[in-house]
């Protein structure tokens, strides 16, 4: 009772607090913008037919109470509340009828499939390579993987979508120009394969990039250990490298790179807009940016909310972990 009171419930408030505001500002930036979208909406409803002024009222106020646009900003602000807590995120300005929850379903299983998998695979190797060139900075294989690596690291990295693009779409047409949608979201070959097939060149653009940066991160951070007592106690007491390498150099450095992994794993529910729009690949961050494009306030709302709540709960999971991960941190 004593851990949860004075260790997990503070945090769990934090996370509360943050929610509670990140779902405050999304509903009020919206709403101080100066384009209507009931304006909007009813003229692409009466782009090709003209109706009475007694229906264009009537359609004025369904869209209204379907957008949850009617009343007062404070009977907005509740029934927006009511909406988030159940899920309904309402229709999608730009497809409507269709609802930005079926939207945003069957786009988030592409980001987090391109996202989730290219983030764990840079971090893991950027890790490993990046302790392995600060214990053998000597070696011929670590100059050249440090000097590949940051010479990587200032390319943004849609340029290197745009290199594999090129490399192996047109001059190597071994992978789709663009494209992503084969398959329904599930665990089925179909949908699995394609995720493969469709998200590899975008992926290898992300690991190249991320990998970089956090061999970069990781070489520095073991490079201080690395001149600690500790191990040069363990150097003289003639422990094998590999424990040394992975016993004391990897494990005293994981507690910060633990904590980027969570936040960028928390952030993958943005989406990767440069990289999925140059592959057209159908994700959030190219659901995002046609939102924005055709102001479907509705979509860009249900997107940011869920990005908010990624990241926020990464960081609660973070926080709570850390005495697991690191034995200076107690609970108490």
């Amino acid at each position: 009772m004593t851990l949860f009171k004075e260790y997990i419930l503070p945090r769990l408030l934090q996370w509360l607090l943050v929610i509670f505001i990140g779902v405050t500002l999304t509903f009020l930036i919206p709403r101080l913008s100066p384009i209507n979208p009931i304006d909007q909406a009813l003229g692409r409803l009466t782009a090709f037919q003209s109706l009475s002024p007694e229906a264009t009222l009537a359609l004025r106020s369904s869209l209204l109470d379907l957008y949850g646009l009617e009343g007062s900003i404070l009977d907005q602000y509740v029934s927006f509340w009511g909406r988030v807590l159940t899920g309904d995120l309402g229709p999608s300005f730009s497809a409507f009828p269709m609802p930005v929850a079926d939207m945003i379903g069957s786009a988030i299983w592409w980001t987090v499939g391109l996202l989730g998998l290219s983030t764990i695979i840079a971090w893991v190797l950027g890790i490993i390579l990046g302790a392995l060139s600060s214990y053998f900075p000597d070696r011929w294989w670590s100059r050249l993987v440090e000097n590949t690596l940051v010479s990587i690291y200032p390319v943004p990295y849609y340029i290197l979508a745009f290199i594999m693009l090129m490399l192996f779409t047109f001059y190597l047409p071994i992978f789709p120009l663009v494209g992503g949608s084969r398959g329904a979201p599930g665990f089925t070959w179909a949908y699995l394969s394609s995720l493969v097939y469709y998200g590899f060149l975008p992926a290898l653009s992300l690991v190249i990039g991320a990998t970089a940066f956090r061999f970069i991160v990781s070489k520095a951070l073991a490079t201080t250990e690395r001149s600690s007592d500790y191990v040069r106690f363990a150097e003289i007491a003639a422990l094998p490298k590999r424990k040394i390498l992975s016993s004391y150099l990897i494990r005293n450095t994981m507690l910060p790179q633990v904590t980027d992994l969570g936040l960028s794993l928390g952030a993958i529910f943005e989406g990767a807009l440069i990289t999925e729009v140059v592959f057209g690949y159908p994700g959030l961050g190219f659901l995002l940016l046609n939102a924005i494009n055709a102001a479907d306030y509705n979509l860009i709302m249900g997107i940011t909310l869920l990005s908010i709540v990624g990241i926020a709960t990464a960081s609660l999971l973070i926080d709570l972990s850390y005495p697991l991960i690191d034995p200076r941190v107690r609970y108490r």
